[in-house]
């Protein structure tokens, strides 16, 4: 005969067990654990693009600057 109790209780710790393994998981996955987690990833994704607008800002203020000087030697002659 089973005891119901020893049941409910080796239930319970299964689905402990399983909740803890998922969280292990989700926290391997966001601190990456001796390799790059999500975290860090993230953080390398958003000053790559800050890096990007720059060079976007920079280049597109020298073809503004290329052109103005263009049309004042044109007019200039």
């Amino acid at each position: 005969m089973t005891n119901p109790t020893h049941q409910v209780c080796d239930s319970s710790c299964s689905q402990f067990d399983e909740l803890h393994n998922k969280l292990d998981r989700l926290d391997h996955a966001i601190r990456g654990n001796g390799e790059p987690g999500i975290n860090i990833r993230l953080d390398r994704l958003e000053q790559n693009a800050i890096r990007h607008a720059r060079w976007m800002w920079l280049i597109a203020g020298a073809g503004v600057t290329s052109l103005v000087n263009i049309l004042f030697s044109l007019l200039r002659g």
